[in-house]
């Protein structure tokens, strides 16, 4: 099994050992150096680093636990994977054959177990002779359908010796290399697609993960169709945001620009994105539509499209290029490079604002223009990931990854443990909370703390904003539901995260002050080595974007009438943001 993975080109698994995996683990003895185990604290982590591997390679990711409690493991990691398309297959173990339905110890039905997050193949090894084309139909579903799948490998069937499919009835003789197809419309579809773009006056583009490759095509239609190009989370690193007409991310971690062009425009051409939020799209009847994904299961579901084109990304644009008539009004895109210039001075204002002790958004303002030229970054889920949206200016040769739809805690540092061994010569630079940090995150440390010294370029800096909250949450208790913060739920216990990093043999820097947060950067990207970057940020700055709904005010002011335990610094911090926005008009 194992060099069967090592013919698709695997080569490293993310697991964790148990008994239930014995036969797999003694394998790797025998493989030498073809494949390597890397052992992470926890199988939720390896689930995370096989996602990761896939989002910045392209290639199939592989994790590996053992059976029942392992097993179990593994499943938040495998559905950020199948939520956000990534190709990703999980080995594990089972009771033996005998133990079966026998209420067995760590006995679970784990083809049921998987059949939902491995929908598109999870099947169980019973005999060697299935392992050849098991392993072969797994990589190759993970490959062709973008999802997760999984093997199940009974313990006595791990030991046993294995042998190839005799030539009999019956038997299935797998082999040779995928080659996924090159996927175009038809003409005529692109004809009827043309039409619709060249009609419109006012074009928006919103891109997804799916356009990634495609960004030299993107970048001819949007010049062409004189649209600006709205990036969903995931295709954050398609397109550099130093492009005037890159109007950033979009939804309630999006900004102001991006909204502000949904809402003008009469014609929408989405490339590679499922962006599931309908109320950040214009509103039905505004616009004409016109999609492209090689998905044709997605294609119209987030907004009624008048030609829906099924093909690969860059393909399909390449294809249409030529049928678009260049727009000799460019008084649209004039508009939205103003609002574009116009959101970063606001930006940087916001940042500046005074907070206490630290403003997180001038944290994420001072790292951008120090980002190292072919960084990876990695976020998590919380409202860090508002200022890491917004606030970095990603530049051409850049990657960037997290958790898209499943928006679960946690993969941040688990993403960067896979982004080092991916490309170990890039730097790498992680955002989370405290929480996330507490969740998991503080595990996969000792991962990189452990393996740090493989890697040629070991700058690896892992910012931590400790503002003693679970703060996301937090304003959508207040934004969302209109109810005030809930301190028995929201409030973290304190600890000391740059210590942490120090005890465990890493850098730990601790930022306290506005005034030590740049030369705080300068210190962490400088250093030859993972750095652990704790700022104590104020929970009290809203994580909202300008454009804020109405209702969404209303609920805040809600919340606070209501006796929010911080009512009064939230008023101060919402006030000067508002303030220094209208001072840049």
């Amino acid at each position: 099994m194992l060099k069967r993975l090592r013919s698709f080109g695997v080569e490293r698994i993310y697991g964790y050992p148990g008994d239930g995996i014995n036969g797999i683990l003694g394998a790797f003895h025998q493989v030498g150096d073809e494949v390597e185990l890397i052992q992470c604290r926890h199988e939720e982590i390896a689930a995370f680093a096989a996602t990761a591997h896939a989002k910045f390679t392209g290639e199939v990711g592989v994790c590996l636990a053992t059976s029942g409690p392992g097993a179990i493991h593994l499943l938040n990691g495998l559905y950020d994977a199948k939520l956000d398309h990534q190709p990703v297959v999980a080995i594990v173990g089972q009771q033996k054959r005998m133990s079966l339905g026998g209420n067995y110890q760590q006995e679970i039905d784990l083809n049921s177990l998987f059949k939902d997050v491995a929908s598109e193949f999870v099947q169980t090894c019973m005999t060697p002779e299935q392992a050849r084309h098991l392993i072969d139909r797994a990589v190759r579903v993970a490959l062709a359908s973008r999802t997760v799948t999984c093997v199940i490998v009974p313990d006595d069937v791990q030991e046993m010796p294995y042998s190839d499919p005799p030539r009999m009835h019956g038997a299935v003789k797998a082999g040779g290399p995928i080659a996924l197809p090159r996927v175009v419309p038809d003409p005529a579809d692109l004809r009827h697609a043309a039409e619709v773009l060249n009609a419109g006056e006012r074009v928006a583009m919103l891109i997804g993960q799916g356009a990634r490759g495609a960004g030299d095509e993107v970048v001819e239609v949007a010049e062409a169709l004189g649209a600006g190009v709205a990036k969903a989370l995931n295709g954050r690193a398609v397109l550099p945001d130093d492009l005037p007409f890159v109007t950033g991310s979009i939804g309630l971690l999006g900004t102001k620009p991006s909204d502000t062009m949904m809402q003008g425009c009469d014609t929408l051409l989405v490339v590679g994105s499922s962006f599931p939020y309908s109320e950040w799209l214009p509103e039905e009847g505004q616009a004409r539509g016109v999609q492209i994904d090689i998905d044709a299961r997605v294609v119209g579901l987030r907004y009624p499209m008048e030609s829906n084109l099924v093909g690969d990304a860059r393909e399909t644009l390449r294809a249409l290029r030529p049928l678009l008539e260049r727009k000799q009004d460019r008084s649209w895109r004039e508009q939205l490079e103003d609002e574009v210039r116009r959101w970063w001075e606001i930006l940087d204002e916001q940042a500046h604002t005074p907070a206490n002790p630290v403003n997180p958004q001038f944290v994420f303002q001072e790292l951008s223009p120090r980002l190292p030229d072919r960084c990876i970054l990695t976020a998590d889920s919380g409202s860090a990931t508002n200022w890491w949206a917004r606030h970095l200016r990603l530049r051409t040769g850049m990657d960037a990854a997290l958790s898209g739809t499943l928006a679960t805690m946690c993969p941040a540092v688990p993403y960067a443990l896979a982004a080092k061994f991916a490309h170990p010569g890039r730097p790498v630079i992680a955002a989370l909370g405290d929480g996330a940090f507490q969740m998991l995150g503080m595990n996969a440390v000792l991962d990189i703390a452990r393996y740090r010294d493989r890697w040629s370029d070991q700058r690896l800096v892992i910012l931590v904003l400790n503002n003693r909250d679970l703060n996301q949450v937090t304003w959508e208790q207040r934004v969302l539901a209109g109810d005030p913060k809930l301190e028995m739920s929201q409030v973290l216990p304190d600890f000391p995260y740059a210590r942490f990093a120090d005890l465990v043999g890493l850098k730990g820097i601790r930022v306290d002050s506005p005034d030590r947060v740049a030369d705080a950067w300068d210190e962490a990207l400088a250093t030859d080595g993972p750095v652990v970057y704790e700022a104590i940020t104020d929970p009290e700055v809203p994580p909202l974007p300008p454009h804020i709904r109405f209702e969404q005010a209303k609920k805040m002011a809600k919340a606070l009438a209501k006796g929010d335990p911080a009512s009064g610094d939230i008023v101060r911090n919402s006030l000067r943001g508002k303030l220094r926005e209208l001072a840049t008009r």
